[in-house]
């Protein structure tokens, strides 16, 4: 049971309520969330949050400010505390595991203010073993404005930190004084060698975007900005804003279905049409382009083509359509056909992809939904979508439940980070809002990634494999390792190539890609799924390194990354014990005479087999363990 905390004061035989704390206790007691509230204007509404005794948010400022009107956090009286206990699993569509545990405590504590205008409204706060979450809840019959956020999170050192200022931004190693205005959600912070935090936005469905800036006065006080106003004329809640406490940054990444499970369930009834899978990009806006691609897609078991951008006329021309092909003459000659490449498509197993841009879907996706269900078209990959503002942010989530209506999957362009919303609507498998391959990050910058980003869900990282610039970022056994540790149920593979036969005109679309070659190392891109039973991060170290074992079937996928050398051994104690297993071998290979310097080669293991893996600098390696059959 929920504890209810009263400071009295004796004054003349009365006995006077001068504050109260409402402590909260996680399941497993080891997290502590205490809110605050007095009736003088020295202090509002607070929270504060501990773990196993320890202070991980100081005393901290909770409320909204509202346009015409004072802030929402001062003056209150509690009038209800109200509570209830979940433990549940529920299955996935798709994910990184084939179940979670949804395993909380909930205490909705509702607040009236004691002064005009007499205002109700409710907070929320749920705790996990992996940490806090708490939304507000506002009563209203009039419409309203949010102007201000006033949640804080203080801390009580200026602890290490990773920033990043967009979505897709480069990431810096920072404090957290020196948090920049805006910087992006999770927000991962290091308190000790053993504890980790990572503060966020879940279930961000209609309201303006949350980021993080630095209080001007509190070197120490982390403050939630908003993308603009929000406005409503009826009651609303927030989305959940959260504090995730780990034991290390792999901890963190291990547990990121605490964000879906903040999210309401699955509100597609038949799901039998959401297919994820590998993707090959074509990159030269041709039927004979897109035909070779369906031939290497079958042959190599991809599940889908995608045609990207100049498909329809100019991507950036308002007066561009998506209504019709129409192919931009400063990417491709043409010609193409795209019914009769969607048909062809159909009778090899591939489905076909089409990305539209913002301008286009902003006018006509009332029209082209209906258009391409009736094409075959699978899915859509939405371009360089405004994001941000409450507008925005409700516009692009209403344009994934409409593609729902019409059995279209969905894969979010450019800004866009997830918070959850694929739990509710599981066609939109992916998003980037990630700093993927098309600003080639180095190995540094994508265990950053790997360890922040990849908190909030799946990433489109646009995976490429032949072309020069896998050689700037890394490896080749890199780039293997890479798409198995960045999870995405829609994986892009070879986004930067194209196979034999597919034409390409000097200087147009897809020019600059490299030509696919037959070789050994397809084998794994072959192999590859791209939804998991059950995910293993095996270590990890922010920039530095990083494994993670991954189960498909009876199957198991391990990838490391690293930036500097790196030696360790790895046990393969997550392998079932009854059974023998034959390993096959991705590595980097300096001696090698071949384009790739790839090596590969079979070893047999099982649940006691320990392996040295020994990794030079800026490389990976990719291991497939399958199940020796008699």
């Amino acid at each position: 049971m929920n504890k209810i905390f009263l400071v009295l004061f004796l004054i003349s035989n009365a006995i006077i309520l001068q504050a109260k704390e409402i402590k909260i206790l996680s399941p497993d007691k080891k997290t502590e969330l205490t809110l605050r509230t007095s009736l003088n204007h020295s202090t509002g509404l607070s929270y504060s949050i501990s773990y196993q005794g320890s202070l991980i948010i100081e005393n901290s400022p909770l409320g909204l400010e509202f346009e015409n009107d004072k802030p929402l956090s001062e003056d209150l009286e509690v009038l209800s505390v109200k509570e209830k206990n979940v433990r549940e699993k529920w299955k996935p569509v798709y994910g990184e595991k084939d179940n979670y545990l949804d395993h909380y405590k909930e205490v909705t504590i509702q607040f009236k203010e004691r002064k005009t205008p007499y205002r109700l409204f409710s907070i929320t706060s749920r705790l996990y073993n992996e940490g806090v979450a708490f939304k507000y809840n506002i009563l209203t019959d009039k419409a309203l404005t949010i102007s201000r956020e006033l949640t804080g999170f203080k801390f009580t050192k200026d602890y290490p930190s990773w920033v990043a200022g967009s979505a897709q931004s480069k990431y810096r190693k920072a404090s957290i004084s020196k948090t920049g205005n805006g910087t992006e959600r999770p927000y991962v912070i290091e308190l000790n060698a053993n504890r980790f935090v990572a503060l966020g936005e879940a279930a961000l469905v209609d309201h303006a975007r949350m980021k993080f800036s630095r209080a001007a006065k509190d070197s120490l006080l982390l403050l939630t900005v908003l993308d603009g106003k929000a406005s409503y004329s009826s009651d609303f809640s927030t989305p959940w804003r959260y504090v995730m406490i780990a034991k290390s940054a792999g901890e963190l990444l291990a547990n990121n279905h605490f964000i879906l499970n903040l999210n309401q369930a699955n509100a597609i009834k038949d799901v039998s049409w959401i297919k994820p899978g590998k993707v090959i990009r074509e990159v030269t806006l041709t039927t004979t382009g897109g035909k070779a691609c369906i031939d290497f897609a079958a042959r190599h078991h991809l599940q889908y083509v995608e045609f990207d951008a100049g498909w329809y006329g100019h991507e950036y021309d308002d007066a561009a359509s998506a209504l019709a092909v129409n192919v931009d003459p400063s990417r491709s000659p043409g010609p193409l056909a795209l019914q009769e490449v969607i048909a062809y498509g159909k009778s090899k197993g591939v489905g076909i992809l089409l990305y539209v841009n913002q301008r286009a879907l902003s006018k006509e996706i009332d029209s082209i939904l209906p258009l391409f269900q009736s094409w075959g078209v699978k899915g859509l990959k939405y371009g360089f979508v405004n994001v941000g503002s409450q507008k925005n942010t409700s516009w692009l989530h209403e344009a994934v439940r409409k593609a729902a209506d019409h059995q279209m999957m969905i894969d979010i362009h450019d800004e866009y980070r997830p918070t959850g919303y694929s739990r509710t609507y599981p066609n939109l498998l992916t998003q980037e809002g990630i700093r993927g391959e098309e600003e080639s990050p180095d190995n540094q910058q994508v265990l950053i990634t790997m360890f922040t980003r990849m908190i909030a869900g799946a990433g489109d990282f646009t995976n490429c494999y032949f072309v020069p610039r896998v050689n700037e970022m890394g490896s080749h056994a890199s780039q293997m390792a890479k798409a198995i540790c960045i999870y995405s149920p829609w994986q892009f593979v070879y986004w930067y190539d194209r196979p034999a036969g597919s034409p390409i005109k000097k200087g147009g679309a897809g020019s600059t890609a490299s030509v696919i070659e037959e070789i050994p190392d397809l084998g794994f891109y072959d192999a590859l799924p791209t939804v998991w039973q059950d995910t293993k991060v095996i270590n990890g170290k922010i920039g530095e390194y990083g494994t993670i074992a991954r189960k498909s079937g009876d199957n198991w996928f391990v990838g490391t990354l690293t930036d500097q050398p790196v030696n360790f051994s790895l046990a393969l104690n997550f392998l079932d014990k009854n059974k023998q297993y034959e390993a096959t071998v991705y590595a980097d290979d300096a001696s090698l005479a071949t384009a790739t310097k790839l090596a590969i080669w079979q070893m047999k293991v099982d649940a006691s087999t320990v392996l040295n893996i020994q990794l030079l600098e800026k490389n990976g390696q990719a291991i497939i363990i399958r199940p020796v059959t008699k």
